[in-house]
């Protein structure tokens, strides 16, 4: 059913909601995993125009994919790592389109904020702009 599933993790406690639930999908269908981070501060976002170094906060963000990487690959999984930077959906609708995956996973918060409501959050403007099912889960 699933073969490649994105699973975009935040470097927050809420990963590891979607990540139960992502292992036991993967270990029940074979499929691969492939990590998405997205850094999204200022210094990821003009990355490239600006060619500025690396800031802390993406140092940071990449080892900890690293980590989760070499965590599920102990545990048998075959498990690719991707940092994006910049807009969070764009990213993440770009990584899912080129990477072929069947399924995205992440989880959410609710809106918190008056941005939220305003322009809509991560994951609502992921799950209409792809082609692939979105599972959504509530960060515990």
């Amino acid at each position: 059913m699933y073969r490649r599933i994105l699973v975009a993790v935040e470097n927050s406690d809420a990963d590891r909601t979607i990540l139960t639930h992502v292992v036991a999908l993967a270990r029940l269908t074979g499929a691969e995993l492939l990590l998405v981070h997205v850094a999204a501060g200022w210094a990821a976002r003009y990355f490239d125009q600006l060619k500025l170094r690396e800031s802390e906060e993406m140092k940071t963000d990449r080892a900890y994919l690293a980590q989760l990487k070499q965590e599920l690959i102990g545990q048998g999984f075959i498990v690719e790592a991707e940092l994006a930077m910049g807009d969070p959906a764009t990213e993440l609708i770009r990584a899912a389109e080129a990477q072929s995956v069947d399924l995205i996973a992440m989880s959410t918060h609710g809106h918190r904020f008056l941005a939220d409501l305003l322009h809509g959050t991560t994951a609502d403007r992921v799950r209409h702009l792809v082609k692939v099912p979105v599972l959504l889960l509530r960060a515990q």
